[in-house]
């Protein structure tokens, strides 16, 4: 070595990214250790299931699009000791690790252990649940899987599929969130042919006896399959806010009524309601017809394109007729007046009969030639109902929302608003079903274990949504912005994108004479200010000052 100089004798460069920021999430709700508190640790084994299932959730959560059985290779050339513990290596998440792990989830129950991590993280999160949104969506399985003998297990088979893939077998989720941040509360997974009606009945029943035992118990909030003849009795004893069935046929005879008077309210710039008191299933109820500029753009399309649709039937019904030939003229008008009713966005315009004779004799013929019969051919010219299409247009624009709440407790406004929080379950479900998320590859063949990831994905979800959530706290407590894709500044960043951002972080390790020296690279200055965010521990992981 030459004098005043330093030779390096080894370099390791190990991915960090976001990984550091959701290892500390992991470990500041405390999910390993509740975790593991239900599924006991064998002390012979090297990671305990908590540390597993957190491997899972960093490797759904590490957006590389490998399926979990691939979980070694995912850690490979990461700092498992900043993200773990000393001592913890990428070959003990190994598939027989994970898959025993599954098992364990399993055994417990996959429902009790997940409603029971998820209880103790909102209570230290002070999760607001007034409002509690239920939605369900489907999973699409391909491959043979294994049937068990565990009545428990559910039944992986065909249903109605929401990815649109009938020919494939499916699992169905189901989720009940909080309006505050999406957190999910429950999550149970059902047999794949299981239908959204019995999720939702079934649902209400257990919420009821949940909700006898609050002292102030939450608000449901659901799509219009909550809201049947079947499920009315419960929903009588709860509070819910539901959008109603357009299949209702009392539903389209509000929206008309509505659309004829004048007392619509004004929710937004954009939105509109018309309230009305009802009486349905036997609840008195308030119904509040909701109308947005969004709504009407969305219907302007949909009933455009259905008028382009019946025009190109139109064109060929006319088509047939204006070839035909009747023997009177009654019978060609009463054919047209017959093609007409069915006609939902078009009426005719003009219409005339043209009279053809029929000669006995053949050749051209002569003022004297006997007429063998008289034939009648109609033609008619059709037009755009231009008056029945704004009234559609305005109708398909317009969806009713029902809630039994009184309004002293829920006013008209707040209703509207709970209900359009409803996408935030949706949102979950786009997150689980996210192509590089882990469920594009459900892998594993025991429908046991298929429940076991399920769950295991709704920790991943939890994990996010929570980390989501305090972001947002933070920089509106800070009144800070981070910039979005386009690089404008924004105070609700999804935490899909600063995952993005928080990309080309890594851990340097520096061997200088004999000595390990261990150097964060990669950091600036948005970066930095996001970590900041998360507080001392994320910090301290990441070597830098907590400003």
């Amino acid at each position: 070595m030459l004098e005043g100089r330093v030779v390096m004798e080894s370099l390791r460069v190990e991915r960090l990214d976001h990984l550091g920021l959701i290892a500390c999430m992991i470990k500041d709700l405390g999910l390993i250790r509740l975790i593991d508190a239900r599924l006991v640790p064998d002390e012979q084994e090297a990671i305990t299931p908590g540390e597993a299932i957190a491997g899972m959730i960093l490797n759904g959560l590490g957006f590389a699009n490998r399926p979990l059985s691939l979980t070694p290779q995912f850690f490979t050339n990461t700092p498992l000791d900043l993200l773990f513990r000393p001592g913890v290596r990428a070959d003990m998440f190994n598939r027989f690790k994970l898959g025993r792990t599954l098992d364990e989830v399993h055994t417990y129950g996959c429902d009790l252990l997940f409603s029971e991590v998820a209880l103790a993280v909102c209570a230290q999160e002070h999760l607001e649940q007034r409002f509690v949104h239920l939605d369900t969506t489907s999973f699409s399985l391909s491959g043979a899987y294994v049937p068990e003998s565990d009545t428990q297990a559910i039944h992986i088979t065909h249903g109605y599929s929401k990815d649109h893939r009938p020919d494939l077998k499916q699992a169905v989720l189901e989720l009940l969130v909080s309006q505050d941040g999406g957190v999910p509360l429950v999550s149970k997974s059902w047999d794949g042919n299981t239908s959204d009606t019995q999720v939702f009945k079934e649902r209400a029943e257990a919420l009821l006896k949940a909700f006898a035992r609050s002292p102030a118990p939450p608000y449901l909030v659901a799509d219009a399959k909550l809201y049947t003849e079947d499920t009315a009795p419960t929903l009588a004893k709860l509070g819910f806010i539901t959008r109603l069935p357009g299949t209702l046929k009392l539903v389209s005879q509000v929206i008309t009524q509505a659309l004829g008077e004048a007392q619509w309210l004004q929710l937004d710039e954009t939105t509109r309601y018309y309230g009305l008191e009802m009486c349905h299933y036997g609840m008195a109820q308030r119904w509040l017809v909701v109308s947005s500029q969004a709504a009407m753009e969305r219907a302007a399309v949909s009933v455009t394109k259905a008028q382009q649709r019946e025009w190109q039937a139109i064109d060929k019904q006319l088509l047939h007729l204006h070839a035909q030939r009747f023997a009177t003229p009654e019978g060609a008008q009463a054919a047209l007046t017959a093609l007409a009713t069915s006609w939902r966005y078009h009426q005719l315009e003009t219409s005339r009969v043209i009279e053809h004779k029929r000669y006995a004799s053949k050749g051209r013929p002569t003022p004297t030639s006997p007429v063998k019969a008289v034939e009648w051919q109609i033609h008619a010219q059709v037009r755009p109902a231009q008056e029945v299409i704004a009234a559609h247009k305005q109708q398909h624009a317009c969806f009713v929302i029902g809630t039994n709440i009184r309004a002293c407790d829920v006013p008209d406004a707040a209703v509207i608003r709970a209900y359009k929080a409803q996408a935030g379950v949706e949102g979950g479900f786009r997150f689980l079903k996210d192509p590089l998320f882990f469920v594009s590859s459900l892998f594993v063949k025991k429908p046991s274990r298929v429940q076991g990831l399920l769950t295991v994905m709704t920790l991943a979800l939890l994990v996010y949504a929570v980390t989501q959530r305090r972001l947002r706290q933070q920089l509106a407590a800070h009144k800070a912005t981070v910039p979005n894709q386009i690089n404008h500044p924004t105070t609700l960043p999804a935490l899909r994108w600063v995952f993005q951002l928080l990309e080309g972080i890594h851990r340097v390790g520096v061997v200088v004479q004999g000595q390990m020296h261990d150097v964060i690279e990669g950091l600036n200055e948005v970066r930095i200010k996001i970590l900041r965010l998360f507080g001392e521990q994320v910090c301290q992981l990441y070597q830098i000052s907590s400003g």
